[in-house]
């Protein structure tokens, strides 16, 4: 436990500021996609960590999207 102890307050409010900031853009744009309840899913997974989140967020959401908008004409 000693460890955590020695980890300065600045980089835990980064922390901190940067979970909230990918929670946030997760879920709002989750939103704009029209994903309903999953946005408040991805915006929930988005605060517990980074950068698994986005990633499965590109992954499974922005590259598919983009792709369906590739095939209409």
């Amino acid at each position: 436990m000693k460890e955590l102890q020695d980890v300065p307050f600045v980089v835990w409010v980064c922390l901190a500021a940067v979970l909230l900031l990918q929670g946030t853009l997760l879920f709002r744009n989750a939103q704009k996609r029209g994903k309903g309840r999953m946005a408040w899913f991805w915006g929930l997974w988005g605060l517990t960590g980074f950068p698994t989140p986005l990633f499965c967020y590109l992954l499974f959401v922005v590259l598919p999207d983009r792709r369906r908008a590739k095939r209409r004409p």
